[in-house]
């Protein structure tokens, strides 16, 4: 239950004396995220838009995510979604009426979340079209989010993905089936076969 950190340290200030009872971590651009057993967060680094900085009383947190453009985002056991951080492209801003989600994901400047029945909400800066979900998209089983691009796994074990693609982020692959798990970053796109 505890956190190794490696790599730039600019504005961390390294893991947080104490922290213990870890049970998942997350990243954003220069921050981090701990979700501890007792279902509370703690966060640190780079904070100029607030992202290490957890709301007052939040609790009850299931998962975790961290936003590329500094924000951060928790996922609670009733299904709501808490956000914040720098909200410039409106990133923070967790759609009225959003409940039963099951995951999370945070992307550059936009946030997602996955439905139980398999559907997905996104939100937030959508210049390259990385908000808008492709149409009948469904049976999805997990999201991520790139810089400006997104990704769903669907349980058939195939990927779509959407949004920027000067850098090929958003062809998936001819063939790509038996995908267990994707991740999106900066400008690529990763799938994990059985």
């Amino acid at each position: 239950g505890t956190v190794v950190a490696w790599g730039d340290d600019s504005f961390g200030g390294g893991v947080p004396s104490g922290l213990t009872n870890v049970v998942a971590i997350a990243a954003g651009w220069w921050h981090s995220l701990a979700l501890k057993s007792d279902g509370t967060v703690t966060a640190w680094g780079f904070n100029s838009g607030g992202q290490a900085t957890v709301p007052s009383g939040l609790t009850n947190v299931v998962a975790i995510a961290g936003g590329e453009i500094y924000h951060s985002l928790a996922l609670r056991a009733d299904g709501t979604v808490v956000a914040w951080g720098d909200n410039t492209d409106g990133q923070t801003n967790v759609p009225a009426g959003l409940t039963n989600v099951v995951a999370i994901a945070g992307g550059g400047a936009h946030s997602l979340a996955l439905k139980p029945d398999g559907t997905v909400v996104a939100w937030g800066y959508n210049a390259w079209g990385q908000t808008t979900v492709p149409p009948g998209l469904t049976n999805v089983v997990a999201i991520s989010g790139g810089r400006l691009h997104s990704l769903a796994l669907k349980s058939d074990g195939t990927v779509v993905a959407w949004g920027y693609n000067q850098h090929g982020e958003t062809n998936v692959p001819a063939g790509l089936t038996n995908a267990v798990a994707i991740d999106g970053q900066s400008d690529y796109s990763l799938a994990l076969r059985s």
